[in-house]
């Protein structure tokens, strides 16, 4: 019997480039994001931005702080740019994460925020570390080093 394709509404609408570069990512978890409907629209058009903001733990729910949404045109009921927003995980993960900035002073930095398959806007975060300058050098050498690898394999020199 032949397979159906798969039909994969997959879209990625804002992504945190600089985050892998200036934090060690320990461990990411895939949350939910509650939103209003001009955001919705105004993220179907791509029109975001998550590489200034942060998610937070307070009284037991997570919160992504400082991420912009623009205003949707045609919306009657406006939506305010970088409010508050809530973000829907179980109470299990939101006390592994508090533990993890709490205790072990870590960092909830967004990485990606997506349309899924069923169409409903996720959001990746992770549990990270900054990276020190030395650090950065060394991730940066190691990508030149790969670059430069891949180059004398491709053309054989």
């Amino acid at each position: 019997m032949a397979k159906k394709p798969e039909k994969t509404n997959y879209k990625v609408v804002a992504e945190n480039r600089r985050a892998r570069y200036d934090y060690a990512i320990e461990d990411d978890l895939e949350v939910g994001i509650v939103l209003m409907g001009s955001e919705v629209k105004s993220l179907r058009v791509g029109q975001s931005n998550i590489a200034d903001s942060y998610a937070s733990v307070d009284d037991g729910e997570l919160w992504l702080t400082n991420a912009y949404i623009a205003p949707y045109d045609r919306a009657m009921f406006t939506h305010e740019e970088r409010r508050k927003r809530k973000l829907l995980c179980s109470k299990r993960e939101v006390a592994k994460l508090w533990n993890a900035t709490k205790r072990e002073g870590m960092t909830l930095v967004p990485l990606v925020m997506y349309f899924n398959d069923r169409g409903l806007v996720k959001l990746k975060i992770a549990t990270a570390k900054g990276k020190k300058n030395h650090d950065k050098r060394q991730t940066e050498a190691k990508r030149d080093w790969g670059r430069q690898k891949q180059r004398l394999l491709r053309h054989g020199d």
